[in-house]
């Protein structure tokens, strides 16, 4: 059977939810039985969004096979079982870089290079790539119908239509329908002329989902199917959840799925849905709660660590307990003020980052979690500051440092490796502070070992794990022994021991962190291990201070 292409557009404003729309589309198919796949097609010049500031784009999600990506990628795996890569996310930089040297090439003979169709057939050469891999593929495009950068892609997907027929595409749009408060009323004009918009393109939409915060009436209902030409059953409601792992249940609720299928010209079995009612029931009645201190840069924006504090969600539903994250800015909190931050935690966690901005704030609370027996989680970066901090203040090397942030420094614990073995390509791989950003770093998933007597061996319970990591700099292994002798303990490293993913300290009741990211792999129905590992550390340290507390009390009435 071959693929049969959703195209998900979104109107009116950004941030609607395009990309939890099109996952939920998506866990709703595979609980039929399908085969999905999910594309994201970013009208942003950008060649990705690696070198972007998260304060302008949020997440970077990295795949398995390194691709650099859009941190919609995150939800789409979050959601389903869809193991996504390169050709999963394109922007419009990369399809003109393609278009450019392909000119350059000769390979169009001379002719001239147009936006139609050298750029629309670049782009459903993209689309289409797609075909057979699975039995349903869900595009979704970025940006906002109006955006002048995004008008290509939405042209493509115009001739797609025309290409593949009306029962292998479906146009899904997705737009906002406001509450004015002060008229006590919903409004539908800015869904009229987010479809007007879209119409002008040549796009009819087949189904609409309506962002809104009170439920649709049928009365507005029938309004936006009248005046948008859409069939009032396939006018479906996106309202506001509590928590966004209801989307699929609320979709499904409003029958979403079954018109899907009725307009792709489908048959599937019905939806098996008990895995995500179960998780539901189980968010909504936790029987614990702790606090975990997440101090970093990036916190003022939390689409920074978006698929970070999914991540932590994640390991809170594997120990029954909802999780408070307290976003502790590393530049602006320090001393007393971080400490008191701190002795409110039931665990630490330091996230990856780059650049030189906010480290003394980490160190200062990864110190603060090793003196005082707090289970401490770092992840990247976090794992480079935790052998900094250790090197400084229990090895005896008060010098310590990165050559990220001192390239001038006497002991550089964590530096710039310039030859390694590349598990990915096979290949030895060679680069120095001269070679371009991207090229200095270590992109996807790569293969660790780990010990059999460490707390990394005990959460996941098997010996040999595959990760994504996301970085430049590594461990200096000149620095190994004095290190281990020091008493850390190297829990991960590469098949051949050349590089470390992983250090613990024994000594500790739960003080772990990775060079990889973790979080890029969990999901709520299957939360990664160090999450759930890390989040049942915390909670037994809170409760072992409650039952110590009780005690005193008790001795002193």
């Amino acid at each position: 059977m071959k693929t049969k292409f959703i195209f998900i557009t979104g109107g009116v404003l950004s941030s609607l939810g395009k990309g939890l729309a099109a996952a939920s589309i998506g866990a709703l198919l595979e609980a039929r039985g399908l085969r999905i796949t999910i594309q994201k097609l970013d009208p942003y010049i950008n060649v990705d969004p690696g070198t972007m500031n998260p304060f302008q784009h949020g997440e970077v999600f990295v795949t398995d096979d390194g691709a650099e990506t859009d941190l919609d990628l995150g939800h789409y795996e979050r959601y389903t079982h869809a193991n996504l890569g390169q050709k999963h996310n394109y922007t419009s930089g990369r399809i003109y870089y393609s278009v450019i040297t392909k000119e350059r090439r000769g390979d169009y003979l001379g002719g001239t290079v147009q936006v139609i169709p050298h750029i629309t057939d670049e782009i459903k050469q993209a689309i289409l790539q797609l075909n057979s891999e699975a039995d349903i593929a869900i595009i979704e495009i970025g940006g906002t119908v109006g955006d002048i950068e995004g008008l290509p892609f939405l042209e493509a997907i115009r001739q797609l239509r025309s290409d593949l027929g009306t029962e292998n595409t479906l146009y899904v749009h997705l737009t906002y329908v406001p509450y004015i408060q002060a008229a006590g009323e919903l409004k539908t004009k800015p869904t009229q002329h987010g479809v007007k918009e879209l119409l002008s393109i040549g796009i009819q939409p087949d189904i609409l989902l309506c962002r809104t915060q009170i439920d649709l009436s049928p009365d507005i209902k029938s309004k936006i199917s009248l005046f948008c030409n859409v069939e009032e059953d396939r006018v479906i409601a996106a309202k506001d959840v509590k928590c966004i792992y209801e989307v699929p249940i609320r979709f499904h609720e409003q029958g979403l799925d079954e018109r899907i299928i009725e307009s792709l010209n489908m048959w599937t079995r019905a939806p098996v849905l008990t895995q995500w009612k179960d998780l539901i029931a189980k968010i909504k009645e936790p029987q614990h709660k702790v606090r975990i201190a997440m101090v970093g840069k990036y916190v003022n924006l939390r689409e920074s660590y978006k698929s970070l504090n999914e991540a932590i969600f994640h390991g809170g539903i594997a120990n029954s307990s909802e999780v408070e994250i307290d976003f502790v800015n590393s530049e602006e909190t320090k001393g007393e003020e971080l400490a008191n931050r701190l002795s409110e935690a039931d665990g630490i966690l330091v996230p990856g980052g780059f650049g030189s901005r906010g480290i003394p704030g980490k160190l200062e609370a990864i110190t603060y979690a090793r003196k005082n027996n707090v289970p401490f989680f770092g992840i990247c970066l976090g794992m480079q500051l935790a052998v900094i901090e250790f090197a400084r203040n229990v090895a005896g090397l008060p010098l310590a440092d990165s050559t990220e942030f001192t390239p001038t420094t006497p002991d550089p614990v964590i530096y710039l490796m310039k030859e390694w073995y590349d598990y990915r390509t096979n290949k030895i791989q060679k680069r120095d502070e001269s070679t371009d950003k991207g090229g200095t770093m270590r992109l996807g998933a790569y293969p660790c070992r780990l010990a059999l007597d460490s707390k990394a061996y005990a959460a996941y319970g098997v010996e040999q794990i595959s990760e994504r990591h996301r970085h430049r700099y590594e461990f200096n292994n000149s620095y190994r022994k004095a290190l281990e002798d020091a008493g850390i303990r190297f829990a991960g490293l590469s098949p051949n021991g050349e590089l470390v993913e992983i250090m613990e300290i024994p000594q500790h009741p739960w003080f772990l962190a990775c060079q990889f990211h973790p979080e890029f792999k969990s999901r709520p129905l299957d939360p990664h291990p160090l999450f759930a590992s890390f989040i049942h550390a915390a909670l037994a340290r809170k409760l072992k201070t409650r039952k110590l507390k009780a005690q005193s009390s008790k001795q002193e009435s």
